[in-house]
């Protein structure tokens, strides 16, 4: 079937407006099933459908090209699509943002373009999903830990403590260094052990940026689907060792963000 073929078949129904155009959430095999209850972004969401070409299919809605992208509800609406997706079959996802001016463009300029790159990285990841892993430091926990490991810490804790708050203000202030620093060598120490731990169960593991001050461990992980009892022992087990010091999260089955991330339709 020819490629205008197959995306006037799939735009049946849901043609773009002048002042449209389709904003496109990622990349799956062509055999893949829309539900035509699924909504993505926009106000009022437009409805996900599939644009397809030879073996790919694009996950797709449409929306208004004047309108600027970026709410919080956007960026959960393209994850909860690409999530949702990758639960049931591989997924190659987008970059936030990707816009094409329509459906023929999105066969024409990414499909057609990028057909043999994609479905490679498709059968790579067959059967496989991500997993990401995110840990945070209990704050009395992690402040007991280093006032007790730390003697500088607590000498400057025991001066802070007894005296004059603004005649002890470079004492603070030499104080929330150390602290932070302290922090920083244990997140580096503590990411190491998670990788470690998930590198047995995982295809592949990447460590991400903390989010957040406290952040004891971010780490992704790609697994094969059939082997999440394994990465959630593993986290199981790192979570009971750090009892009361860290509290550990495991989210997944995901879409490989931090293995496969496309951009190649950003406009």
């Amino acid at each position: 079937m020819s490629t205008e073929e197959t995306t006037t078949r799939e735009e049946s129904g849901t043609g773009t407006s002048p002042d449209g155009a389709v904003y496109v959430y990622g990349i799956v095999p062509a055999d893949v099933e829309t539900d035509q209850e699924v909504t993505g972004l926009g106000d009022p969401p437009g409805k996900v459908s599939a644009v397809r070409h030879g073996d790919l299919a694009a996950l797709v809605s449409d929306v208004d090209a004047d309108r600027p992208l970026g709410t919080p509800e956007d960026l959960t609406a393209h994850a909860r699509i690409l999530d949702a997706s990758s639960a049931e079959v591989p997924v190659l996802p987008l970059r936030f943002g990707a816009v094409l001016t329509d459906r023929q463009a999105v066969a024409d300029e990414l499909l057609a373009t990028h057909h043999d790159e994609f479905v490679a990285a498709l059968n790579e990841l067959e059967g496989r999903a991500e997993y990401l892993v995110k840990a945070r430091y209990d704050e009395e926990a992690v402040l007991r830990e280093i006032l007790t490991d730390n003697a500088e810490a607590a000498r400057l804790r025991d001066v802070i403590r007894d005296g004059d708050p603004d005649a002890t203000r470079s004492e603070r202030m030499a104080l929330g260094e150390l602290i932070n620093n302290e922090i920083a060598a244990r997140r580096e120490a503590d990411t190491r052990e998670v990788l470690r731990a998930l590198e047995p169960v995982a295809v592949e593991v990447s460590a991400r940026e903390p989010t957040h001050e406290r952040d004891a461990a971010h780490v992704a992980c790609l697994a094969e689907v059939a082997a999440q009892r394994d990465v959630e022992d593993a986290v199981d087990e790192l979570a009971g060792r750090w009892r009361g010091r860290v509290e550990v999260r495991l989210l997944g089955p995901l879409a490989p963000y931090d293995f496969v991330l496309t951009g190649q339709a950003d406009g």
